[in-house]
């Protein structure tokens, strides 16, 4: 994990405390780093995640809607998309 401290000297215990404190908010999230700016008695804390492996749908417009997949057509729209014309560039 990357830690970066910016401000005054901390304690490897509160830094640990501030990494627990993440943990517990972001639960399901892994955190890779955190950067902690202190300031007198302020402390601002960014915390860096993994990126989400998170699965997406392909959506395209045909015939003037927004559609994912055709299954929901009825059968004059499928003709319609059926008949289009698909132009090359």
């Amino acid at each position: 994990m990357n830690i970066n401290v910016i401000g005054n000297k901390m304690s490897e215990t509160e830094i640990n405390a501030y990494i627990d404190y993440g943990k517990k908010k972001y639960v399901g999230r892994e955190i890779t780093g955190i950067t902690i700016k202190a300031d007198g008695d302020y402390v601002d804390l960014k915390y860096d995640f993994k990126p989400a492996d998170i699965p997406f749908e392909r959506i395209r417009r045909i015939t003037g809607y927004l559609v994912g997949t055709l299954d929901r057509f009825n059968d004059g729209k499928r003709a319609e998309e059926h008949d289009r014309v698909k132009h090359s560039v």
